[in-house]
């Protein structure tokens, strides 16, 4: 008991030592400006252009887990056409939809990037 509150007293104890020196504060990194940049002080358009940014990041995002998806599919779907359980014109056929799918997204993503 006795031993716990001496090193408790010791921790804060070196903790404020620590923060006394000046060399203890680092200095910081500036934030990046969202791709917007508002002007200085303008706030509200600051979290808008954060927002905006997020938007983009969480749509890129889907996309590459649709991305994901359509390759686990296709793995699959040449894991059952080489146990013969499907047919290989099944596999050219996932392969040519899963390409139409992919691009329809991208152009997608990049209208919306535009809109947003």
């Amino acid at each position: 008991m006795m031993v716990k509150r001496i090193k408790k007293g010791a921790t804060v104890i070196g903790l404020l030592a620590m923060s006394a020196y000046q060399s203890v504060w680092a200095a910081l990194p500036t934030p990046v400006a969202p791709s917007t940049a508002p002007a200085a002080g303008d706030w509200i358009e600051l979290i808008k252009g954060y927002i905006k940014d997020g938007g983009l990041v969480l749509g890129l995002a889907i996309a590459v887990l649709g991305f994901l998806w359509i390759a686990y599919l296709g793995f699959s779907k040449f894991n059952e056409a080489r146990q013969g359980k499907a047919e290989w014109a099944e596999v050219g056929v996932l392969g040519i939809v899963g390409a139409i799918v992919l691009i329809f997204a991208s152009y997608l993503l990049t209208e919306a990037a535009g809109v947003i």
